[in-house]
Protein backbone atom coordinates (compact mmCIF):
# COMPACT_ATOMS: atom_id res chain seq x y z
CA UNK A 1 0.00 0.00 0.00
CA UNK A 2 1.38 3.65 -1.13
CA UNK A 3 2.22 6.10 1.72
CA UNK A 4 -0.43 8.31 0.27
CA UNK A 5 -3.12 5.87 1.76
CA UNK A 6 -2.02 6.82 5.14
CA UNK A 7 -4.36 10.04 5.94
CA UNK A 8 -2.19 12.93 6.71
CA UNK A 9 -4.55 14.12 9.80
CA UNK A 10 -4.71 10.86 11.18
CA UNK A 11 -0.86 10.47 11.01
CA UNK A 12 0.49 13.67 12.71
CA UNK A 13 -1.29 13.75 15.81
CA UNK A 14 0.57 10.49 16.22
CA UNK A 15 3.73 12.13 15.48
CA UNK A 16 3.06 15.50 16.96
CA UNK A 17 2.84 13.44 20.17
CA UNK A 18 5.76 11.66 19.82
CA UNK A 19 8.07 14.65 19.28
CA UNK A 20 6.53 16.26 22.29
CA UNK A 21 7.44 13.05 24.29
CA UNK A 22 10.69 13.04 23.59
CA UNK A 23 11.25 16.93 23.84
CA UNK A 24 10.05 16.67 27.42
CA UNK A 25 12.56 13.62 27.98
CA UNK A 26 15.54 15.46 26.95
CA UNK A 27 14.35 18.46 28.52
CA UNK A 28 13.87 16.16 32.09
CA UNK A 29 17.00 15.03 31.86
CA UNK A 30 18.71 17.75 31.44
CA UNK A 31 17.03 18.88 34.01
CA UNK A 32 18.24 16.31 36.31
CA UNK A 33 21.67 16.42 35.01
CA UNK A 34 22.34 20.22 35.70
CA UNK A 35 22.18 19.42 39.44
CA UNK A 36 25.72 19.72 40.93
CA UNK A 37 26.68 16.28 42.46
CA UNK A 38 26.33 16.55 46.56
CA UNK A 39 29.31 15.39 48.57
CA UNK A 40 28.59 12.39 51.33
CA UNK A 41 29.51 13.47 54.94
CA UNK A 42 31.01 9.90 54.73
CA UNK A 43 32.17 7.44 52.43
CA UNK A 44 33.33 4.20 53.59
CA UNK A 45 34.06 0.54 51.68
CA UNK A 46 32.45 -2.82 51.48
CA UNK A 47 35.02 -4.61 49.42
CA UNK A 48 38.61 -3.73 47.73
CA UNK A 49 37.07 -3.01 44.33
CA UNK A 50 36.88 0.82 43.74
CA UNK A 51 33.37 1.07 42.90
CA UNK A 52 32.58 -1.57 46.31
CA UNK A 53 31.59 1.85 48.10
CA UNK A 54 28.93 3.83 49.57
CA UNK A 55 28.30 7.38 50.43
CA UNK A 56 26.45 8.43 53.98
CA UNK A 57 24.32 11.69 54.20
CA UNK A 58 23.08 12.66 57.36
CA UNK A 59 19.28 14.05 58.50
CA UNK A 60 18.85 17.37 58.56
CA UNK A 61 16.48 20.29 58.44
CA UNK A 62 13.90 21.46 60.61
CA UNK A 63 12.14 18.06 60.58
CA UNK A 64 15.24 16.02 61.78
CA UNK A 65 16.13 16.75 65.75
CA UNK A 66 19.83 16.71 66.64
CA UNK A 67 19.07 13.76 69.10
CA UNK A 68 16.76 11.94 67.48
CA UNK A 69 17.07 9.05 65.87
CA UNK A 70 16.40 8.81 61.73
CA UNK A 71 14.75 6.27 59.21
CA UNK A 72 17.69 4.73 57.06
CA UNK A 73 16.85 5.14 53.36
CA UNK A 74 19.29 2.76 51.24
CA UNK A 75 19.68 4.04 47.51
CA UNK A 76 20.63 2.00 44.24
CA UNK A 77 21.54 4.35 41.39
CA UNK A 78 20.11 3.97 37.78
CA UNK A 79 21.76 3.93 34.39
CA UNK A 80 21.25 0.99 32.63
CA UNK A 81 23.91 -0.74 34.75
CA UNK A 82 26.26 0.84 32.26
CA UNK A 83 29.46 2.21 33.52
CA UNK A 84 28.85 5.86 32.77
CA UNK A 85 26.36 6.22 34.60
CA UNK A 86 27.64 6.13 38.37
CA UNK A 87 26.15 6.87 42.20
CA UNK A 88 26.94 11.02 41.69
CA UNK A 89 24.04 11.41 39.64
CA UNK A 90 21.66 10.28 41.83
CA UNK A 91 23.33 12.34 44.80
CA UNK A 92 21.03 15.02 44.69
CA UNK A 93 18.63 13.28 45.19
CA UNK A 94 20.14 11.50 48.17
CA UNK A 95 20.93 15.15 49.59
CA UNK A 96 17.12 15.93 48.97
CA UNK A 97 16.30 12.87 51.07
CA UNK A 98 18.57 13.78 53.82
CA UNK A 99 16.69 17.32 54.15
CA UNK A 100 13.64 15.60 54.39
CA UNK A 101 15.25 13.81 57.55
CA UNK A 102 16.27 10.87 56.45
CA UNK A 103 19.55 8.95 56.80
CA UNK A 104 20.59 7.69 53.27
CA UNK A 105 23.01 5.49 51.88
CA UNK A 106 23.85 5.98 48.59
CA UNK A 107 25.20 2.85 47.24
CA UNK A 108 28.42 1.94 44.12
CA UNK A 109 28.20 -1.10 42.68
CA UNK A 110 30.03 -2.33 39.87
CA UNK A 111 28.73 -1.66 36.54
CA UNK A 112 29.07 -2.55 32.51
CA UNK A 113 32.63 -2.00 30.87
CA UNK A 114 33.41 -0.24 27.51
CA UNK A 115 31.68 -1.31 24.73
CA UNK A 116 34.48 -4.57 23.38
CA UNK A 117 36.19 -3.55 19.78
CA UNK A 118 33.86 -3.52 16.82
CA UNK A 119 30.60 -2.91 18.41
CA UNK A 120 28.56 0.11 18.79
CA UNK A 121 29.84 2.95 21.41
CA UNK A 122 27.43 1.89 23.66
CA UNK A 123 29.12 0.19 26.75
CA UNK A 124 27.75 -3.36 27.97
CA UNK A 125 24.59 -3.02 30.46
CA UNK A 126 26.06 -4.51 33.97
CA UNK A 127 28.64 -7.38 34.79
CA UNK A 128 27.26 -11.04 35.47
CA UNK A 129 27.94 -11.91 38.27
CA UNK A 130 29.48 -8.48 39.75
CA UNK A 131 26.92 -6.58 39.84
CA UNK A 132 24.62 -8.93 42.16
CA UNK A 133 27.66 -9.78 43.87
CA UNK A 134 28.30 -5.83 44.96
CA UNK A 135 24.32 -5.16 45.91
CA UNK A 136 24.01 -8.20 47.95
CA UNK A 137 27.65 -7.67 49.80
CA UNK A 138 26.97 -4.10 49.97
CA UNK A 139 23.51 -4.54 51.95
CA UNK A 140 25.05 -7.33 53.56
CA UNK A 141 27.85 -5.08 55.42
CA UNK A 142 25.42 -2.16 55.87
CA UNK A 143 24.64 -2.35 59.37
CA UNK A 144 27.54 -2.27 60.47
CA UNK A 145 28.88 0.79 57.79
CA UNK A 146 25.88 2.80 58.95
CA UNK A 147 26.69 2.20 62.71
CA UNK A 148 30.14 3.93 62.28
CA UNK A 149 29.23 6.59 59.59
CA UNK A 150 25.85 7.55 60.70
CA UNK A 151 25.12 6.79 64.45
CA UNK A 152 21.86 8.39 64.07
CA UNK A 153 20.17 6.36 61.55
CA UNK A 154 17.66 3.70 63.09
CA UNK A 155 18.75 0.42 60.77
CA UNK A 156 14.80 -0.90 62.30
CA UNK A 157 13.00 1.51 59.55
CA UNK A 158 14.68 0.98 56.66
CA UNK A 159 13.45 1.82 53.24
CA UNK A 160 15.16 0.48 50.38
CA UNK A 161 14.75 2.34 46.92
CA UNK A 162 16.34 2.59 43.17
CA UNK A 163 15.63 4.62 40.31
CA UNK A 164 15.23 2.67 36.67
CA UNK A 165 17.92 -0.09 36.83
CA UNK A 166 18.62 0.96 40.64
CA UNK A 167 14.64 -0.23 40.68
CA UNK A 168 15.78 -3.11 39.23
CA UNK A 169 18.06 -3.71 42.30
CA UNK A 170 16.35 -3.14 44.46
CA UNK A 171 13.15 -5.16 44.04
CA UNK A 172 15.99 -8.08 43.18
CA UNK A 173 17.88 -7.22 47.22
CA UNK A 174 14.27 -7.53 48.51
CA UNK A 175 13.64 -10.58 47.10
CA UNK A 176 16.76 -12.54 47.83
CA UNK A 177 14.98 -15.34 50.26
CA UNK A 178 13.24 -16.23 47.57
CA UNK A 179 15.79 -16.64 44.84
CA UNK A 180 16.17 -20.35 43.33
CA UNK A 181 18.49 -22.61 46.49
CA UNK A 182 21.19 -22.64 44.11
CA UNK A 183 21.79 -18.90 44.11
CA UNK A 184 25.12 -17.68 45.79
CA UNK A 185 23.65 -14.42 46.92
CA UNK A 186 20.32 -16.46 48.89
CA UNK A 187 19.93 -15.45 52.24
CA UNK A 188 17.66 -17.40 54.76
CA UNK A 189 15.09 -14.99 56.24
CA UNK A 190 13.51 -11.77 54.35
CA UNK A 191 15.76 -8.47 54.57
CA UNK A 192 14.66 -6.69 57.34
CA UNK A 193 13.07 -4.00 55.80
CA UNK A 194 10.13 -1.41 56.48
CA UNK A 195 9.53 -1.63 52.76
CA UNK A 196 10.92 -1.24 48.80
CA UNK A 197 10.26 1.87 46.85
CA UNK A 198 11.30 1.22 43.11
CA UNK A 199 11.44 4.33 41.05
CA UNK A 200 10.80 3.37 37.04
CA UNK A 201 12.46 -0.27 37.72
CA UNK A 202 13.29 -2.15 34.85
CA UNK A 203 11.21 -5.08 37.14
CA UNK A 204 9.83 -7.63 34.61
CA UNK A 205 12.77 -8.56 31.60
CA UNK A 206 10.34 -10.24 29.38
CA UNK A 207 8.19 -7.32 28.87
CA UNK A 208 11.93 -4.49 28.63
CA UNK A 209 13.11 -6.95 25.92
CA UNK A 210 9.98 -7.07 23.60
CA UNK A 211 10.57 -3.09 24.47
CA UNK A 212 14.09 -2.58 24.19
CA UNK A 213 14.53 -0.67 27.01
CA UNK A 214 17.79 1.16 27.07
CA UNK A 215 18.86 -0.58 24.20
CA UNK A 216 18.28 -4.40 25.40
CA UNK A 217 20.56 -3.88 28.69
CA UNK A 218 18.79 -6.30 30.75
CA UNK A 219 19.69 -8.78 28.03
CA UNK A 220 23.18 -7.32 28.23
CA UNK A 221 22.98 -7.52 32.07
CA UNK A 222 22.57 -11.36 32.48
CA UNK A 223 25.17 -12.36 29.47
CA UNK A 224 23.47 -12.37 26.25
CA UNK A 225 20.61 -14.21 24.88
CA UNK A 226 22.62 -17.89 25.23
CA UNK A 227 22.35 -17.37 29.43
CA UNK A 228 19.50 -14.77 29.49
CA UNK A 229 16.74 -18.37 29.31
CA UNK A 230 18.86 -19.77 32.50
CA UNK A 231 19.80 -16.54 34.61
CA UNK A 232 16.34 -14.73 34.29
CA UNK A 233 14.98 -17.06 37.24
CA UNK A 234 18.30 -15.11 39.38
CA UNK A 235 17.63 -12.37 38.30
CA UNK A 236 14.02 -11.02 37.30
CA UNK A 237 12.22 -9.52 39.83
CA UNK A 238 8.96 -10.45 38.30
CA UNK A 239 9.89 -14.21 38.53
CA UNK A 240 10.87 -13.86 42.76
CA UNK A 241 7.76 -13.19 44.46
CA UNK A 242 5.56 -13.14 46.42
CA UNK A 243 8.73 -11.62 49.15
CA UNK A 244 6.33 -11.15 51.90
CA UNK A 245 8.17 -6.94 51.55
CA UNK A 246 5.79 -3.82 51.35
CA UNK A 247 7.01 -2.58 47.90
CA UNK A 248 5.24 0.50 45.97
CA UNK A 249 6.45 1.05 42.47
CA UNK A 250 6.01 4.77 41.51
CA UNK A 251 6.03 5.18 37.46
CA UNK A 252 5.65 8.22 35.17
CA UNK A 253 2.61 7.74 32.68
CA UNK A 254 4.72 9.64 30.30
CA UNK A 255 7.95 7.84 30.65
CA UNK A 256 9.52 6.96 27.48
CA UNK A 257 12.89 5.39 28.82
CA UNK A 258 11.29 2.42 30.96
CA UNK A 259 7.59 2.59 29.58
CA UNK A 260 4.43 2.23 31.98
CA UNK A 261 4.00 -1.21 30.72
CA UNK A 262 7.11 -2.70 32.74
CA UNK A 263 5.63 -1.74 35.76
CA UNK A 264 2.21 -3.02 35.14
CA UNK A 265 3.84 -6.22 33.87
CA UNK A 266 5.47 -6.74 37.61
CA UNK A 267 2.47 -5.44 39.36
CA UNK A 268 0.07 -7.83 38.00
CA UNK A 269 2.91 -10.79 38.71
CA UNK A 270 2.92 -9.52 42.29
CA UNK A 271 -0.93 -9.52 42.49
CA UNK A 272 -0.95 -13.15 40.62
CA UNK A 273 1.61 -14.40 43.01
CA UNK A 274 -0.79 -13.30 45.46
CA UNK A 275 1.62 -10.31 46.98
CA UNK A 276 0.20 -6.79 47.18
CA UNK A 277 2.69 -4.19 45.60
CA UNK A 278 1.36 -0.61 45.54
CA UNK A 279 1.49 1.30 41.92
CA UNK A 280 1.89 5.29 42.21
CA UNK A 281 1.40 6.81 38.77
CA UNK A 282 1.77 9.99 37.89
CA UNK A 283 0.39 12.17 35.49
CA UNK A 284 2.77 13.94 32.72
CA UNK A 285 5.86 12.99 34.09
CA UNK A 286 8.79 10.95 32.69
CA UNK A 287 11.71 8.82 33.75
CA UNK A 288 13.94 11.44 35.16
CA UNK A 289 11.47 13.39 37.79
CA UNK A 290 11.06 11.07 39.84
CA UNK A 291 15.11 11.87 41.49
CA UNK A 292 15.14 15.14 40.45
CA UNK A 293 14.82 17.69 43.37
CA UNK A 294 13.79 20.50 41.07
CA UNK A 295 10.56 18.35 40.19
CA UNK A 296 7.31 18.25 42.08
CA UNK A 297 7.77 14.15 41.80
CA UNK A 298 10.47 13.79 43.88
CA UNK A 299 8.39 15.21 46.80
CA UNK A 300 6.05 12.41 45.87
CA UNK A 301 8.10 9.52 45.78
CA UNK A 302 10.02 11.32 49.78
CA UNK A 303 6.28 10.68 50.72
CA UNK A 304 5.94 7.46 49.48
CA UNK A 305 9.34 6.33 51.25
CA UNK A 306 8.23 8.20 54.78
CA UNK A 307 4.96 6.22 54.42
CA UNK A 308 6.69 3.39 54.64
CA UNK A 309 9.56 4.42 57.17
CA UNK A 310 7.66 6.39 59.76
Amino acid sequence: MPDAAVPRDAAAPENTAGRDAAARAVAEEESLFAHAPVAPDATAAYGEHPDQVIDFYAPRGSGSPADASAPLVVVLHGGAWRAPYDRRHVSPFAGFLARRGFAVANVEYRRGSAAPDGEPETPVAGRWPETFDDVAAALDALPALVARALPRADVRRTVLTGHSAGGHLALWAAARHVLPADAPWRADRPAPLRGVVALAPIADFAVAGKLDVCGGAALQLLGGPDEFSIRRAYADPALLLPTGIATTVVQGRADVVVPQEVAEAYTDAAAKAGEVVGLTLLEEVGHFPLIDPAADACAVVAEEIAQLAW
